[in-house]
């Protein structure tokens, strides 16, 4: 029970393990399903078959559809290692294919990685040690998996994911406004963390489930709500520079790159110093631009951020209401954390001018 315990506590680790596997698929997937719809000149943005703008699109729904099978595969290696990757992926298949979508590739995941971890401690003769690994946990795992995942939880599990995505799709007007500043607090509230990276799970499952038309408003307002934190505070270090540390003021500069192409966690270094003022600003901008997306009709196919995310708004409309959101977003955020850290008080290491001058007049007064 202990080492059920430590598997469970480690859950972060776990999930955001399945996540850095999983996000070059949707990446990869999302712009090579975007790229033939935007050029696509047919109605509903999906290219007429027969084409290579339609096998082009294709290619990218094939990408986009590892997703969970490859988030499922490395939740489970997280736990029990390599032995957990062919259970823990075929059970992401399975709750793809039963309509479980990312919640069942969280169960599957866990179940695959708990099943293999504890297959590996039975003691076993010599002679077969060495199939365990390629054979015997891989197939013991994989078959235990389907069981539960076919015949016990998969049914709830499906309801549950099809009630929440109908949930999600279905918001519009003051609800979809509300809807945006969910996704953009939980964004910007860990920058990179579990809550960010549950919004952008579920902004990915949605994208899934709406495949066959043009973009998502939700994809779009996730899209913007993770671009600001990290280019609202580069832009803050430059015009109230005394606010800020010397690093910090550093980490602006790479910051502003990291947010155009859609890495929330480069506004780390600035919370790390300074979470509470900092992550109210992020939280604050994120929110706001998410809910501006969303009231103004933004969408996007591609599920990440910054410019990758303006890929995949497909329309010149879409793409200016995506950029008048991060502007007004980055705004807000800049802003919020300006006026916070009005009365911070920064303690400066000297530099290394200074400190030779001191030593210069230490040196100086000892003589006289």
């Amino acid at each position: 029970m202990n080492e059920l315990g430590a598997i469970f506590k480690g859950t972060r680790r776990h999930l955001m393990s399945g996540v850095s596997y999983m996000i070059p698929f949707v990446v990869a997937g999302g712009i090579l399903l975007s790229i033939p719809v935007a050029l696509s000149t047919s109605t509903g943005g999906v290219p007429a078959e027969g084409t290579f703008l339609y096998d082009l699109y294709q290619l990218g729904v094939v990408g986009l559809g590892f997703m969970i099978p490859i988030f499922s595969g490395y939740v489970a290696y997280s736990i029990a290692d390599r032995v957990g990757i062919a259970p823990g992926v075929i059970g992401g298949s399975i709750a793809v294919s039963i309509g479980a979508g990312f919640l069942g590739g969280i169960v599957s995941g866990f179940l695959a990685g708990i099943i293999c971890y504890y297959l590996k401690k039975i003691p076993v003769a010599k002679s077969i040690r060495s199939v365990m690994p390629i054979l015997v946990i891989p197939l013991i795992g994989t078959f235990a998996v389907w069981v539960v995942m076919k015949y016990i939880l998969g049914v709830p599990i499906t309801a549950l994911m099809t009630g929440l995505n109908s949930f999600l799709v279905g918001m519009t007007g003051a609800n979809a406004i509300l809807l945006g500043l969910i996704i953009g607090a939980m964004i910007g509230f860990d920058l990179g963390g579990p809550v960010n990276k549950v919004a952008y799970t579920l902004g990915a499952t949605v994208a899934m489930s709406e495949l066959g038309t043009w973009g998502s408003g939700y994809i779009a307002a996730m899209d913007v709500a993770i671009c600001v934190p990290p280019i609202a505070l580069a832009i803050a270090t430059f015009i109230l520079k005394r606010r800020f540390t010397v690093e910090e003021r550093e980490a602006g500069k790479s910051a502003i790159v990291m947010g155009s192409v859609g890495i929330t966690e480069g506004a780390i270094p600035f919370a790390a110093g300074d979470p509470i003022r900092v992550i109210a600003a992020t939280m604050s901008g994120s929110a706001v631009g998410a809910a501006v997306a969303l009231a103004l009709g933004a969408k996007s196919s591609v599920a990440w951020g910054g410019l990758i995310g303006l890929a995949g708004t497909g329309s010149i409309a879409s793409a200016f209401v995506y950029i008048i959101a991060v502007i007004i977003g980055v705004a807000v955020s800049v802003v919020v954390v300006l006026l916070l850290k009005r009365d911070a008080v920064i303690h400066e290491e000297p530099t290394a001018s200074a400190n030779a001058a001191a030593a210069g007049d230490s040196f100086t007064l000892s003589v006289d």
